[in-house]
């Protein structure tokens, strides 16, 4: 295959951005140690200037344009991520931008995006709905489009990632980069691959919008049914052209997360590192968490790839993390409908050490027996296996768990 992108290339785009960008860091997480048997270090770019790694592929294509490109300003399609990448990018050098984003991109990164000095268009409820908007504005202005994956000068942009991983860990094993189109993956895959082959490159995907994994599978790119997901920065319906054949080349594996299991990631960096991110970044700690590498005793490096979570839907990914790891259950139990019934199932619960959060007590359900109330009661529990021991004790002293 030919060399679209050389390793010349992912250099020279180092020197190009490196007074532009943030040089990030690679930090241990010990406590994932624990949990993987694994030495387990993170790649901060949710600390990234605009929250995301996008502004090194962004800035390293839009100074490489020529003068008569720039005087035409650039556009650009985004769920958010690359959207502010490029706004800032030609705000700084005094060119005009356009960003196209669909309807569904969060407030956050559309105010954002605005705030970078970019004129926003929203349309459609995918980047695919996006991305078709801006090829027809760039026709009708001329402006340069600026590809979020599939260009090599953004792809170079994003391999200097995969250098600053190898500074930082020379002897590094395993590197972890979630795939959405592919750019930050086939970066940072042709960087270490190649000066460092024996490193493992392991893609992430969501399992909600596994695109890049059906393109490496069929061979070639094709447009997949997407469903939404929380890790929005990366759900992407079809794979890029080059990245598509750059990571069929480089990258040794593809794996896909739950939302469940994403969820519980942001959960974790939340809980146990204080590092908030977004669903694309957490993907590859989800990854890590729900024992996608099966390897053991080995340095591996999770590329946490933007920090710019919609904060309106926090609460909810963390009570659904919360959910997914045992730690909160709605139970369904069926009492006698006579005084005193709800104060016995109560005991069980407070001898057993459950916070309850909620209760609701009901007749008007079709599988309720004529002298029966069903009780909704939502708990909090230590874990998985505190929840499941006081379901059993529920069960034990009698009573009848309805769906």
């Amino acid at each position: 295959m030919e060399e679209v992108v050389t390793i010349e290339m992912i250099k020279e785009a180092a020197e190009t951005i490196k007074s532009s960008i943030k040089r990030t860091q690679t930090l241990e997480c010990p406590s994932l140690f624990e949990k993987t048997g694994n030495k387990v270090f993170l790649k901060l770019e949710n600390l990234q200037k605009t929250g995301s790694f996008k502004i090194r592929g962004a800035m390293n294509k839009i100074m490489n344009l020529t003068d008569e490109e720039k005087s035409h300003g650039v556009i650009a399609s985004s769920a958010g991520n690359h959207a502010q990448g490029v706004a800032l990018g030609a705000t700084a050098l005094g060119i005009k931008s356009t960003i196209v984003m669909p309807g569904t991109a969060p407030f956050s990164k559309v105010i954002a995006t605005k705030a970078y000095g970019a004129e926003v268009v929203q349309v459609g409820t995918v980047y695919d709905d996006a991305y078709k908007k801006a090829c027809e504005i760039q026709k009708e202005t001329g402006a340069t489009f600026i590809h979020p994956f599939d260009d090599p000068y953004v792809i170079a942009g994003q391999g200097t990632i995969g250098l600053e991983i190898l500074e930082d860990i020379d002897d590094i094993d395993i590197v972890l980069v979630p795939i959405g189109g592919g750019g930050i993956c086939s970066g940072i895959a042709k960087a270490i691959k190649t000066l460092k082959p024996s490193t493992k490159i392991i893609g992430v995907e969501p399992a909600n919008a596994a695109s890049m994994m059906e393109a490496v599978r069929e061979g070639h790119p094709c447009t997949i049914k997407t469903s939404p997901t929380i890790a929005d920065g990366i759900a992407v319906a079809r794979a890029g052209d080059l990245t598509c054949r750059m990571i069929s080349e480089y990258v040794d594996e593809i794996v896909t997360v739950t939302e469940g299991e994403i969820a519980t990631g942001i959960l974790y960096l939340l809980e146990k590192g204080k590092i908030l991110a977004e669903g694309a970044g957490a993907s590859t700690v989800a990854a890590v968490l729900s024992g996608k590498i099966k390897e053991k005793n080995k340095k591996v490096c999770c590329v946490i790839s933007g920090g710019n979570a919609d904060i309106t839907a926090i609460e909810r990914i963390i009570n659904a993390a919360l959910i997914h790891e045992g730690r909160k259950v709605e139970i369904n139990v069926e009492l006698l409908d006579k005084a005193g019934e709800l104060e016995k199932l109560l005991m069980i619960l407070s001898e057993n050490k459950a916070n309850i959060l909620r209760i609701n007590q009901s007749m008007y359900r079709a599988d309720a027996k004529m002298n029966s109330q069903v009780a909704t009661i939502a708990i909090e529990c230590k874990d998985a296996t505190h929840r499941d021991d006081i379901i059993a004790k529920i069960k034990s002293a009698g009573y009848n768990l309805m769906k």
